[in-house]
């Protein structure tokens, strides 16, 4: 994965007039702490709160006993529960990013979900938005890995939004002039 530009991000941000808040868990805060130095970042990070143990994220984001039970702390479910929290507590973003995995070998590392499986999601627009990865790494490349993982999502789904917007617009006819 290349290396992501933060700057470009933070600004296709400002151009859609949106607010962006983060539930990281397996990223430590490396999304939040690598937007800090871009143009206007003030304006569109609301904030990130790092869960990285379960009781953080039963605690400060509401997900639930039965779903780390369930599924794990590193799952899609996990995941889901960790960004509808966010919205919960933090209600005046736009645009929520939610983000765990397994970032080095641990109890919940399957065949089926190896070190480096990597879930996100993103809630926009009323949307939610499920991703998962599997990246292959250190634990801090996994980090970064995971980081640029959000950002290219989060550029697809404002360049797919930006194309939408295009889309809806009514076409526009000049007077005597048929619609086509």
């Amino acid at each position: 994965m290349k290396k992501p530009n933060v700057e470009a991000l933070v600004q296709e941000f400002l151009k859609h007039k949106l607010t962006l808040a983060l539930a990281e868990s397996c990223t430590c805060g490396l999304a939040a702490a690598q937007l800090a130095p871009a143009t206007g970042v003030s304006e569109v990070l609301l904030g990130s709160v790092v869960t990285y143990h379960t009781d953080a994220k039963q605690k400060l984001l509401g997900v639930k006993k039965e779903t780390l039970a369930t599924y794990s702390a590193e799952s899609q479910q996990t995941t889901n529960e960790m960004a509808l929290g966010l919205q919960k507590h933090l209600p005046g973003a736009d645009v929520y990013v939610a983000v765990t995995g397994l970032c080095g070998p641990g109890a919940s590392a399957t065949p089926d979900k190896p070190v480096g499986t990597t879930f996100v999601t993103i809630l926009l627009d009323g949307h939610a938005h499920e991703y998962r990865a599997e990246l292959t790494g250190t634990s801090d490349e996994l980090r970064q890995q995971a980081a640029a993982l959000i950002y290219a999502k989060l550029l697809e789904l404002l360049e797919r939004r930006q194309i939408g917007a295009v889309a809806a617009q009514p076409s526009t006819t000049r007077p005597g002039q048929k619609a086509a």
